[in-house]
């Protein structure tokens, strides 16, 4: 089944993009470490919002050179009271590839120090800019993306098995059992999920690191997700479990615990399936709005949507475009998962595709 799947989602050209650039951003997020010209703790402040960096490959006499680029210098204009941006062309910094720079672990793990491009010593190289703190935007993009490209997957690992177990027992017992264990996750869902997700990381210890709160995060996450989840996996679990080879299984002495595991909960792995695939988006749109509202990961981590956050002042909107890319990427990445459900589901149930 798994192969059919592959197959379907290449055919297909709209997810075989989104496969492609799915398979893109997570590959540049493996190699961040090796890929960003900047470690995760750059941050040069006499470098506040420099715009984005131009790579020259023609020099002034009109000839082709080695990639270069200039520095900028910051000068105040006091007719309109601005600080602007100009490049240094007293002297080029040659862009280098595979060469060394800061020092960094890849991983956290393999101390290194070659980058995917630098420049020469006293270069600055700012791909798309930098932020208020002189922090390079898209060293910060590749870091944070690490954040909020994997909150999902670790969320569903929470959510799907109390979803899938909890689901299976309510559906196989029936009666009395089914109607508690439905009632209670109905009041879960009941609860207003984001509002909930605003007041328990509101009232985290503002002492916590980033990664303790990531964590708590994705389990916030799985908490709240898991009754809807079950409940449907309930509504399967009712039409599977009078099929014969459950009743087989009973017949033969077959414990309970092991016909839902071993019979009936195989028997969910299309919806399962779909449900994860369509489920990421919603938990990365999660987290960067918690961030964006300053409630989610915390400066000066990055993640895209505390990132995303220093662009919704408007002379940021108008002159700072590049500050806007983050919200470019969950708009890609939300797509793409969205793309990909939304084919897996017509593979494995042909009769809710639209004719």
């Amino acid at each position: 089944m798994f192969r059919e799947v592959i197959i379907q989602l290449w055919k297909d050209k709209f997810a075989r993009a989104a496969l492609i650039v799915l398979g893109i951003i997570y590959l540049a997020l493996f190699f961040a470490d090796f890929i960003a010209p900047y470690t995760k703790d750059f941050s040069d402040r006499t470098m506040a919002y420099v715009p984005p960096s131009k790579v020259f490959t023609i020099d002034e006499n009109g000839k082709f050179s080695k990639p270069y680029t200039y520095n900028y210098v910051r000068e105040f204009d006091q007719n309109s009271l601005e600080i602007k941006y100009k490049f240094d062309r007293s002297k080029k910094h040659y862009i280098k590839f595979f060469s060394k720079g800061q020092p960094y672990k890849f991983l956290g793990l393999i101390p290194m120090k070659r980058h995917l491009f630098t420049t020469d010593e006293g270069g600055r190289m700012f791909l798309l800019g930098t932020d208020i703190n002189g922090r390079d935007v898209f060293s910060r993009l590749l870091f944070g993306g690490r954040i909020s490209m994997t909150i999902g997957f670790l969320a569903l690992l929470v959510l799907f098995p109390i979803g899938l177990l909890y689901g299976g027992i309510s559906g196989y017992f029936g009666g009395k059992v089914d109607m508690l264990m439905m009632r209670f996750a109905e009041s879960i869902m009941a609860i207003p999920s984001f509002y909930l997700l605003i007041i328990l990381a509101s009232v985290l210890p503002s002492g916590m690191t980033s990664t303790q709160r990531f964590l708590l995060i994705v389990i916030i996450l799985a908490l709240i997700g898991w009754a809807g989840f079950a409940r449907v996996v309930r509504g399967m679990v009712l039409s599977i479990k009078n099929e014969d080879y459950v009743q087989s299984a009973k017949s033969i002495g077959a414990s309970d615990l092991r016909i839902i595991i071993k019979h009936i909960l195989p028997q969910t792995t299309s919806f399962v399936i779909v449900a994860m695939t369509l489920s990421v988006p919603s938990y990365i749109l999660s987290e960067s709005g918690l961030s964006f509202l300053g409630l989610g990961i915390q400066q000066p981590d990055a993640s895209w949507g505390n990132m995303l956050k220093e662009a919704q002042e408007f002379t940021n909107i108008l002159y700072r475009p590049w500050l806007l890319t983050p919200g470019f990427l969950i708009f890609v990445s939300v797509l793409a998962f969205n793309l990909i459900g939304d084919t897996i589901r017509d593979v494995l149930d042909p009769k809710s595709k639209v004719r």
